[in-house]
């Protein structure tokens, strides 16, 4: 006989312990519910582009500012260098993908996860390229000698679309000498800048 009253009382703590669950994530949902209908007021979404207020693109302006900031410390410092085309056309996609979060030309939450996408995506090719020569050449490229014991390597220059003017330009600036004889070696950098090697 004391079984079944056993039983009734772990069903009976059972129903209690579901209803509670249950309370509980009502609960969460109206909370939540009531967070994204007063947020959604706040940055206008849903809202026109031209219905913006000042104060709703100031708002978004903050939060994309602060998540961008977010964002990017996620990626490396690099990237922000723009040490090549390949970490430059993330600082270029990030910027259009983020300024249309602001302006009210795409939708908010979603394009923040856009944006987001692309640091990680970017840090996954940096990943890849790290271990794997081939495909950082794929992306990043190589840096090109155009310059060998003082003499100019025309065909090199054309490629890298450098010309005599350029060269001379940055070896003031760069090797700090007038004299191409002075140069063992110049390379057109991954990066497009040209860097020297003084003879010794």
């Amino acid at each position: 006989m004391r079984r079944p009253a056993r039983i009734y009382q772990r069903s009976n703590t059972l129903a209690a312990l579901r209803a509670d669950e249950n309370f509980l994530v009502t609960t969460l949902q109206d909370v939540f519910n009531a967070f994204y209908e007063q947020a959604a007021t706040l940055l206008g979404i849903g809202a026109e582009p031209k219905q913006l207020t000042f104060f709703q693109i100031s708002l978004r302006g903050i939060i994309v500012f602060l998540f961008t900031l977010i964002v990017v410390r996620l990626g490396k410092k690099r990237s922000l260098a723009e040490k090549t085309a390949f970490d430059a056309v993330l600082i270029v996609i990030l910027a259009s993908v983020l300024a249309r979060a602001i302006n009210g030309s795409g939708p908010f939450f979603a394009t923040l996860g856009g944006g987001l996408v692309m640091v990680l995506l970017h840090r996954l090719m940096g990943w890849l390229a790290c271990r794997w020569h081939a495909f950082g050449i794929l992306i990043k490229g190589r840096p090109d000698v155009i310059v060998q014991d003082g003499q100019i390597i025309w065909d090199e220059m054309r490629r890298n679309h450098v010309s005599e003017h350029d060269l001379e330009e940055d070896l003031r600036s760069q090797a700090e000498t007038d004299n191409l004889k002075d140069i063992r070696t110049a390379r057109v950098e991954r990066s497009g800048s040209i860097s020297f090697i003084k003879k010794r």
